[in-house]
This record gives structure tokens, sequence and C-alpha cells, in this order.
């Protein structure tokens, strides 16, 4: 995956934190730690399940530890849409 794949999500997914987690868009940046913003386990298996129904993928559990920023978060979810792009009969 390069930077330039993921970073066509940046945008939808500080959305999505700061909607599901009721944060201002102003509190977060591409790099700020989910930790600095209170965000523990719970909440990133949430995330994650959000990523899963907004963008129709399946992400393993065991990414939620890469689940650090938005640019990480980003980055799994690249990994996934590539994933689901190159699984046949996909519709994609």
């Amino acid at each position: 995956m390069t930077t330039d794949d993921a970073s066509q999500y940046h945008a939808q997914v500080k959305q999505l934190v700061c909607d599901s987690f009721h944060l201002s868009p102003d509190a977060l940046d591409e790099t700020t730690s989910f930790d600095e913003l209170g965000l523990d386990s719970k909440q990133r298996v949430q995330l994650l399940a959000t990523l899963e129904v907004f963008f129709e993928v399946t992400i393993e559990l065991d990414e939620r530890d890469r689940l650090t920023d938005v640019a990480a978060t980003a980055g799994v979810l690249a990994d996934a849409l590539r994933a689901k792009a190159a699984t046949p009969g996909s519709g994609q």
C-alpha cells in the first residue's frame, strides 16, 4: 500500500471518527493519537465495525491495534478495500 492509497480516505475516516465519538473536527488531524483522545480498545472495535458497515468490507479484529490515528486507520481501510476488490465475486 502506498501513502497515496490511504490518503484518499483520510477525510472520510476523520468524519466517521468525529461522528462516532462526538469529537470536534478541530480536535483531530491525521496524526492525532487516538490514545490522546481517550479512545480505548472497545471504542477501536466500535470504529472497526463502523468502517466495515460504512465501506462494506471485512476487517479482521486483530487490525484494531493498527487503529492508532486517522492516517493509520485509513491505511487499514485501504488494505481492506484492496482485498475486497481482489476477491472473486466481490462485485468490484
